[in-house]
């Protein structure tokens, strides 16, 4: 088991940016691969990057490739998303996730953060 806390949201005007943080504490953060997901009101929680254990490969969804990044410091036990060009429908409460096998379902994730709140206004 991993503990997960993210942090970074907040606030900001479209087309603007931000970066999002997790920060991992009780297991072996370079054994697990990364993601984070985001779930907006009244919809599911959906996929938005992953990255495997040693940070060589991503995966975005396609509704952020291009202006999202995720990245990971294995030395700092922490996991980042670059946020750039922020539309209004990137509003959500985006989430950390962790496992031992990449995935971009909801279900291939046993850790979780509590999420952080990122709302983009227009």
């Amino acid at each position: 088991q991993v503990h997960l806390v993210e942090s970074g949201g907040g606030l900001v005007q479209a087309g603007g940016s931000m970066r999002l943080s997790c920060a991992a504490s009780g297991g072996t953060f370079s054994s697990y691969a990364l993601a984070w997901f985001r779930q907006a009101p009244g919809k599911e929680r959906e996929f938005v990057a992953v990255v495997n254990w040693s940070g060589r490969w991503t995966n975005h969804a396609d509704s952020v490739k291009g202006r999202f990044t995720i990245s990971r410091d294995n030395a700092k036990n922490t996991v980042y998303l670059q946020m750039n060009s922020l539309k209004p429908e990137d509003t959500a409460v985006y989430y950390c996730a962790a496992d031992l096998s990449p995935s971009t379902v909801v279900g291939g994730y046993t850790n979780w953060g509590q999420g952080t709140q990122v709302t983009i206004s227009s």
